[in-house]
């Protein structure tokens, strides 16, 4: 049995922090941050800038455009898309390994496997249509089901659309790039590495498992996939597992504003039990029931989080406004010095001028 590692509170905060790549040692460009983090999720909210776009400036610095990223996926195929996730090429082996393990149809719940099985001439009809036409729209495409998509819901009948989710699920079509924000299909064919060896499904996840371990640094036992060491949180209740390469690295940290769809915060029990910082993303929460904003950005300053902001790009103002900086009861000057610097930087990468915050709250003084 291996030997359970103790850790300070602050320094499993420090591994968490230089595992997702917010201390001090940068990445060096978009591929590299993707390949060390595992992926970037896709939200198209962007109230201040789309999430995968602020993840990787929160890593890279105002030197990172948008358009870096949409070069990496189009252009030099270094990164691929797939179900609200970007991914690395050289991993596609390992994710196309669970494309191929969905039995025909097997793509979610029993209406989707039904409703596929009862429309096989229309999945080749679409197949064609990408091979000879493509790339294409979803409304390029013609509605020839046979069984119409049975919901009541936003996706009603929306044949073509269902029938194109489903074929890329199982890695048989593939966005190949956007224009406007929409999607343009393809066939797989096309997009992904030709001649690559599928990576056996139980190997890629045991791999899977120990590079989400190493991307995070410290989770709970039940996220690690086995992966990683036992460990202890001095003053945290419950059991962890840790990425050891990462246990004795020297830790050098800085101020980071950071997504509210990053994965530091993402788990919120653990943002709560490591870093004492308690965060929940208030977009569908009403609005008199909110504490802390719509689209709130957490402040982060080497291992602790200092504030946290309500921000809006507002393009017609050419500001990035503020309705509230929230200042953390534990934050220094110097923290609150350093977080109103990084919202310049924020402002500065989003081509706004001015910043224009209404009020700041600061805790009470007990």
């Amino acid at each position: 049995m291996s030997s359970v590692i103790k850790l300070t509170r602050e320094r499993a905060r420090q591994i968490a922090v230089r595992a997702q790549l917010l201390d001090a040692q940068r990445p060096r460009n978009v591929v590299d941050t993707v390949k060390r983090l595992g992926f970037l999720q896709i939200d198209p909210t962007a109230v201040v800038a789309r999430t995968e776009h602020l993840v990787l400036w929160s890593r890279l610095g105002n030197h990172f455009k948008p358009v870096h990223l949409s070069t990496e996926i189009e252009k030099k195929r270094t990164l691929f898309e797939h179900r609200a996730f970007i991914y690395p090429t050289a991993d596609y082996p390992l994710y196309r390994a669970s494309m191929v393990a969905l039995p025909a149809g097997d793509t979610g719940p029993s209406r989707n496997r039904d409703w596929f099985a009862a429309n096989q001439r229309f999945r080749k009809f679409v197949l064609s249509e990408l091979d000879k036409r493509g790339p294409l729209r979803s409304r390029d495409i013609e509605d020839r089901a046979d069984v119409t998509y049975p919901s009541s819901g936003w996706n009603a009948a929306r044949n073509v659309s269902m029938m194109l989710e489903l074929l890329w699920a199982r890695g048989e079509i593939a966005i190949t790039r956007r224009e406007g924000g929409q999607r343009l299909w393809d066939v797989a064919a096309n997009v992904y590495p030709a001649g690559v060896a599928t990576v056996p499904l139980e190997e890629a996840k045991r791999i899977l498992a120990k590079r989400r371990l190493r991307a995070l640094g410290i989770v709970r036992p039940k996220f690690g996939g086995g992966a990683g060491k036992p460990a202890v949180v001095e003053g945290v209740r419950g059991d962890w597992v840790v990425d050891p390469s990462l246990i004795e690295r020297a830790f050098e940290g800085r101020i980071a504003i950071v997504s509210p769809f990053d994965r530091i915060v993402y788990d919120r029990e653990r943002a709560l039990a490591l870093f004492d910082f308690d965060y929940k993303l208030e977009i569908y929460v009403p609005r008199a029931d909110r504490r802390w904003g719509y689209y709130v950005l957490p402040i982060l300053n080497g291992d602790r989080f200092v504030a946290r902001i309500d921000a809006i790009a507002d393009r017609k103002s050419d500001a990035l406004r503020i309705p509230t900086l929230h200042i953390e009861p534990h934050a220094t000057k110097a923290d609150e010095a350093a977080a109103r610097a990084e919202i310049e930087e924020v402002a500065a990468w989003l081509n706004l001028s001015k910043v224009r915050i209404a009020k700041t709250m600061r805790p009470k003084k007990r």
